[in-house]
Order: C-alpha cells, then sequence, then structure tokens
C-alpha cells in the first residue's frame, strides 16, 4: 500500500514545501541508547521524499532536504525513556517512570530552592502548537518565570529592532515571492546560497540586472552570484557593518536620493537621523571598514535608482545581527531602507532572514522570556489579562519576565539560579557562546532532562532523556520566513515508544496537579492558540486547520473575520501614530580582549591575532546533531575547518589540511586549515555544527546586545598557531579530570 502526505521540509524558515511517499509501512523500531557522532550508516529511508511546488522553494529542494527521511529510522534513534545510572551509562525506564523522576525533580527543585529554581529552554524548531503549551507549561505547571529559547541566538536583534522601528517583528513583511521583480536586492551578512539554496532563485532578478549587492567579510557562495555583472560584493571588516549602513545613509542624505514625501508623512525622527549620520562620509568610513569609498556611492544611488523603477530590498541576516550592537546594526538597515521609502511600498521593502524551521513562529506565542502569545508583552496588564482569561487563571499565576538565554544559562548550578533544566529542540552543549562555561553550568545542575530524537551532546549529559516524534511522525503547523503559517501533516507511524512533547507536558502536568489544561492533540492546542492570540500583533485567530488543509495563504496578522496580511505596512505602521520611527544609532567601543591566552604556555610567539567569525556549511544544519549522522552529508563535510587566507597561513608555515590551534580566554578548537582567497586576511572562519574540540562556540563570547540579548557569535579575537596534530586542549583536559 502506498501512501502520501504534502509536508514541509524540517530544516530551516524556508520551509521548502515536499511530498512524502511511502510503500513500506511505518519505520521498524530502533535500538535505543547512546549515539557514537562517528555512527551515520543508515538503512533505506522509510518515506521518498519528493520536492512540491510552492512559492518558496517551486519544487527545488537543498541537500538537506533530500536526505531528510534518512533519520526517521536512523539506528541511533532513541525510542524509550533512558536514566543515566551511577556509572554514567544511560538505560531505558518505563513512562510511567520517567515522567514521576521528572516531576519529583521539579516539586524537590521548588521546595528547596524556589519555583525559578526550575528552567526551560526550548527551540525555534518546535511546532506552533508545542512552543505555545511549552511557555503555558513552563509558566503555570511548573510556575516558573525561567523560559527562553535558542531563537535568542539567532533573531532577538532584528526582531527587537524591527518592533522599535515598525511596532511588530515579522522577518519579512512581504510574500518571498516579492524579490522576484526587485532591479536592486541589498543582503546584508546572509549567505542564502548555503544556507536555504533555493532561495537564490528570488535573486534572479536583481543580478539579472546587474542590482544583487551584498555585503560580507567573506566572498561566500552568495557573493559569487555578484561576479559577471551581477552586481557588488562589499566586503567590510568584522564588525564595522553598523559604520558602512551609516555612511549608506550619509549619501543617501547629502545626494539628495532620499524619498522626503515618505519620509515627511510615514515616519517619525528623521532630523536626528540626518544629524547622527553626518560625519559619516564615503572617505572616513572606507577608512573604518575597509570599503571603497565609490563602492559605498554607487551602492547607495542603486538601491535608490532601484526604489524608482523594479524595486529595492534590503535584507539582513545573522552575520551583521549577531553581535552585542546587532539590534543598533539592524536599526541602521531599517532607517537607511526608510530613508529610501522602502517598507510598505507595493514594489520595495526591508526584511531579515529567520533562520530556524519556525523561528518565526516560535518566537511569537511565549517561549521567549519577555512574552506572551500573539507576541504580547509579559509585563503589559491588558496582555496578562486576556491570556489569563483564556487559560482559565487569576492573572497573579502568571509570573513576569524570565532571563533572556544567555542570562538563563549563565545562572545554571548558581545558588539562586536554575537547578533542574528541561531542554526541548536544542543542543545548547554545542550551539551557545562560550560552550566550556555552558558545559561546566550542566554538570553543576541538580537534574537535567532532554526530550530529542538522538542522543545529541547535550542528551549524554542529561540525567534524563525522553525521545520525542520527528517532523514525519507528528501534525502541527509551522510559520515560514514569510510570517505563513504552514501545515505539517503525519506521514509515517513512530516508533511505539516515542512521544510527542504535547503529550508529555500533559502527563507531567497532571503528575504536577497544574492548573489549566493541556492537550495532546495539535489541532486542539491551536484552537486555543488562535484565542490566546486574539487582539496581539501576532494575531492567528482567523487561521484554522481546516483552510491549511485546503492550501489557503495565511499571512499573520490574520483575526478572525480577515483574509490575512501577505503585506504588511501598506497603509499605516503598528505605532500608535500609524507612523515608523527612525532611531539614531552610533557604534559603540567594543570590549578589549584579553591577551594571548598562550602566554603561559610558551607558544605565543608562533601564534597570531586572528578577528573569528562563525557561520553555517551548505551540509549542515545548527549543532549538527542531526546533519552529522546522515551519511551523504557527514562524508561531504567530516569535520570543522578554519578558513584562513593564503598570504596569512604563508606567514605561520600553515598548509592546506595541516592542523592549527585556535585559542582564547574561553577555550580552544583544534582543526584542518583550509587555503582560501575569499576570506580577509586579518579573519578566519570556523562553521558551529561539530562537538568537543571542534566546537566553534567554545571560542565565543556570551557577552550581549543590551536591548535583545544576543551574544556576541561573529566578532571575537582568536590567537592561531599550527600543530603537528589534534592535541586534547587545557580546557577539555581540566573538564575530562574533573
Amino acid at each position: 500500500m502506498t501512501t502520501s502526505a504534502d509536508t514541509h521540509c524540517p530544516y530551516c524558515a524556508l520551509q521548502c514545501a515536499m511530498t512524502l511517499t511511502s510503500s513500506t509501512g511505518p519505520a521498524p523500531a530502533a535500538q535505543p541508547g547512546p549515539v557514537p557522532v562517528a555512527l551515520t550508516t543508515a538503512p533505506a529511508a522509510p518515506l521518498e521524499v519528493q520536492g512540491r511546488d510552492f512559492p518558496t522553494n517551486r519544487g527545488g529542494l537543498c541537500r538537506k532536504g533530500w536526505t531528510s527521511a534518512n533519520l526517521l529510522n536512523h539506528p541511533g534513534r532513541i525510542t524509550e525513556p533512558l536514566l543515566k545510572g551511577p556509572d554514567g551509562v544511560h538505560r531505558p525506564i518505563s513512562w510511567d517512570r520517567a515522567l514521576d523522576l521528572a516531576a519529583a525533580a521539579v516539586k524537590d527543585a521548588r521546595a528547596r530552592y524556589g519555583p525559578d529554581a526550575v528552567g526551560v529552554f526550548g527551540g525555534g524548531g518546535l511546532t506552533n502548537e508545542k512552543a505555545y503549551q511549552l511557555g503555558k507549561f513552563a509558566r503555570l505547571a511548573l510556575g516558573t518565570s525561567r523560559i527562553d529559547y535558542n531563537g535568542r541566538f539567532c533573531m532577538s536583534s532584528a526582531a527587537a529592532a524591527g518592533m522599535r522601528a515598525f511596532g511588530v517583528d515579522r522577518g519579512l513583511p512581504f510574500p518571498l515571492e516579492a524579490l522576484d521583480t526587485a532591479s536592486t536586492i541589498l543582503m546584508l551578512g546572509s549567505n542564502v546560497a548555503e544556507t536555504m539554496p533555493p532561495f537564490v532563485q528570488h535573486l534572479k532578478g536583481a543580478r539579472d540586472a546587474g542590482g544583487l549587492i551584498v555585503v560580507d567579510p567573506r566572498r561566500s557562495a552568495t557573493a559569487d552570484f555578484t561576479a559577471d555583472g551581477g552586481g557588488l560584493h562589499l566586503q567590510p571588516l568584522p564588525g564595522t557593518d553598523l559604520t558602512l549602513l551609516l555612511g549608506l545613509s550619509h549619501v543617501v542624505i547629502h545626494e539628495n536620493l532620499a524619498d522626503t514625501a515618505y519620509i515627511r508623512e510615514r515616519t517619525s525622527g528623521y532630523s536626528a537621523v540626518a544629524r547622527s549620520v553626518a560625519s559619516f562620509w564615503p572617505e572616513r568610513v572606507q577608512s573604518l571598514t575597509g570599503v571603497p569609498a565609490d563602492l559605498i556611492r554607487e551602492t547607495a544611488r542603486r538601491l535608490a535608482a532601484g526604489a524608482g523603477k523594479g524595486g529595492s530590498y534590503i535584507l539582513t541576516g545573522r552575520g551583521v545581527e549577531q553581535h552585542v550592537d546587532g539590534t543598533d546594526t539592524a536599526t541602521a538597515a531599517i532607517n537607511l531602507s526608510l530613508l529610501l521609502g522602502l517598507p510598505g511600498s507595493a514594489r520595495s521593502g526591508y526584511g531579515t532572514l529567520t533562520g530556524q524551521g519556525n523561528g518565526q513562529g516560535g518566537r511569537e506565542h511565549g517561549q521567549k522570556a519577555d512574552q506572551l502569545p500573539g507576541y504580547r508583552k509579559i509585563t503589559d496588564p491588558a496582555a496578562r489579562a486576556h491570556v489569563a482569561g483564556v487559560w482559565g487563571v487569576p492573572e497573579e499565576l502568571i509570573p513576569g519576565p524570565g532571563l533572556p538565554a544567555v542570562q538563563l544559562l549563565k545562572s545554571l548550578g548558581k545558588a539562586d539560579g536554575v537547578r533542574c533544566l528541561f531542554v526541548h529542540a536544542s543542543n545548547i552543549a554545542v550551539a551557545s557562546p562560550d560552550a566550556n562555561a555552558v558545559i561546566e553550568g550542566i554538570r553543576s545542575l541538580d537534574f537535567l532532562m532532554v526530550c530529542d530524537f538522538f542522543m545529541s551532546e547535550t542528551a549524554a549529559m542529561a540525567d534524563l532523556v525522553l525521545p520525542v516524534l520527528q517532523w514525519a511522525e507528528e501534525d502541527g503547523t509551522l510559520t515560514n520566513l514569510e510570517g505563513r503559517v504552514l501545515r505539517r501533516r503525519r506521514a509515517l507511524t513512530p516508533p511505539a515508544g516515542a512521544r510527542s512533547e504535547l503529550w508529555i507536558m500533559a502527563r507531567l502536568a497532571e503528575r504536577l496537579e497544574a492548573p489549566s489544561t493541556y492537550s495532546e492533540d495539535p489541532e486542539t492546542v491551536f484552537e486555543e492558540l488562535r484565542l490566546a492570540s486574539a487582539g496581539g500583533l501576532a494575531d492567528y485567530s482567523g487561521i484554522d486547520y481546516a483552510m491549511l488543509d485546503r492550501g489557503e495563504a495565511a499571512y499573520w496578522p490574520y483575526p478572525a473575520g480577515s483574509t490575512g496580511t501577505p503585506r504588511l505596512f501598506q497603509e499605516r505602521f503598528a505605532h500608535a501614530d500609524g507612523k515608523a520611527v527612525m532611531t539614531p544609532v552610533l557604534p559603540r567601543r567594543r570590549r578589549t580582549p584579553a591577551g594571548n591566552p598562550l602566554a603561559e604556555t610558551g607558544n605565543a610567539a608562533d601564534a597570531k591575532p586572528f578577528t573569528l567569525i562563525t557561520g553555517r556549511l551548505l551540509e549542515h544544519y545548527q549543532s549538527g546533531a542531526q546533519t552529522r549522522r546522515v551519511a551523504a552529508l557527514l562524508a561531504a563535510q567530516p569535520e570543522a575547518r578554519m578558513q584562513i587566507h593564503p598570504a596569512a597561513a604563508a606567514a605561520m608555515g600553515v598548509t592546506e589540511g595541516s592542523f592549527v590551534s585556535v585559542a582564547n580566554e574561553r577555550g580552544e578548537v583544534v582543526c584542518r586549515a583550509e587555503l582560501s582567497t575569499a576570506i580577509r586576511s586579518e579573519t578566519v572562519f570556523l562553521p558551529f555544527h561539530f562537538p568537543e574540540l571542534e566546537s566553534a562556540n567554545r571560542l565565543t563570547e556570551a557577552a550581549t546586545d543590551p536591548i535583545s540579548g544576543m551574544p556576541e557569535f561573529k566578532f571575537n579575537k582568536v590567537w592561531v598557531r599550527p600543530v603537528a596534530a589534534p592535541v586534547s586542549s587545557k580546557v577539555l583536559q581540566t573538564m575530562e579530570a574533573s
């Protein structure tokens, strides 16, 4: 018997449409237990994956999407609850015992330290239903304010800037197809050719017009599309994107390229912004960023010309946002777009590219420390009253704001911090900044429970691991990078021992005698989400499963009785006066890093300082916990490699494929070198998908943006030196000894 289901890819926020076809029946149950990182051989996939025509991908998929079904019956799949014994080995236990242990751990932590000693760390890969119920479960069943999620590491700066300028945050406030007719697209800090390859077809119009402009310290695969007359590549020094944007705004104002009527009618704050950019003339910006003054002028002129022709779009990504000044940098990009009259125009716009599969929906409905469903502020009395009414509880039962992700992780195991932690859809041991400190915090917890379908690096440290469903085994909804709500459809019977997080939350809520109700049925949860979001910025009240199953396009805000909002801001912005707010921003002095950490070892002489930037590879996703288990993907990119310019490498005696140590005061990475002229000579690049001695986040700093809580992923000082072969780092040796 052959069955099929139309659904969407489990990886990035492009949410490429696919059809899953099965002729073999349910996947066989796999043996549970720890999975070595090197174990990647998998049996034939139980499903055939076919790309499906859809506006974002038009039938195309990337390598990750084509191989996504390979993990569904992988031999490393966890299919029973696992409890770590005194010997450190995880062994199967019953679901009843597992849930009893988790509930007992919560009660013990609350009794000994108070409700905020229990913490929850969520993820942007959870469906809308699970993200919504997780926020409710944390606040009512656990009674804690300590919930946040890994989207804080992804979209928080862009979200904060969007809220400040527009009054609402939706990654792309227009359908992705709108880019097709643009004559000019400025893309800052995003390498879509590798992170979401089907996206690049939407750049073709701008590229054919010679108007694709890519800002990136590396000549990335996306920047390569600007060659042969396709556009411009601006290659600034890392950490100078804000200065570059101020220079572009300076040119727009001083060459009279601004849309003065739009500024007058639809914005506020212009005068202050004009004064703030007055000193950033192109030649000065060139001296600070390394971008030639003539390219700065040409970029500004092309954007202005495009706005009057086929349309201009400004798009930002993590490369310019994952900084301690990420909110201000995104604000500078928004100011530039407002000067040109792009947001709300029928043919132009500003947007930011959401990364994770449900990075948009995951930040709207309650798993952020400061938010309630519908993108409501948890400190707003009216918002609290509305949500309390939907939940059927007194408003005072809902805790106040908690801690953003970095601060939450810094509190692990501390006397006044989180002592009992639940982790969902996140691999914090690999994906968090200053990963060594996070691992130390994890090891100091009284109790760690991880919900996952593989033994990730975080799950391997857990006291209790609960097996959950994979994407093709569940129903639900997700919201893609355009703010379009999509249906995820079950195509496969899950292993007998796996459970949905909705079921887990419902059973734990019973054991904790929690107020309100917790359903294990996704549609029932979505119906409650609709009510909770009604009247909020992210209003889903007019969306239901039936319309999504009919294939209707559903862009939020979608109040009941409306037809949704494919393109925002056409008439007004979400501030009370209907105007967008322009906010002056200026570069701030960065922290001076500590000295060479190798000085005490006698190895300082042959180490050279560089700026480290991190990012993704085509074949891998996030922490690599899934893609490193797909044989074809791991074979293509089996290890972390540090990209370095040949001239810089030659000065240290580093050759292609030779081993290097990359170190700073936080830790050390040892990996092979990859020589490339695509990177600036004072900069090195590491992918962040690999664990242990190759984990790039052992080097990244946990300093955060004061507005968004975004950590500094893209600007870290490191010292590089050649080494004969991989050696255990001092940090790892210390941790192993302890």
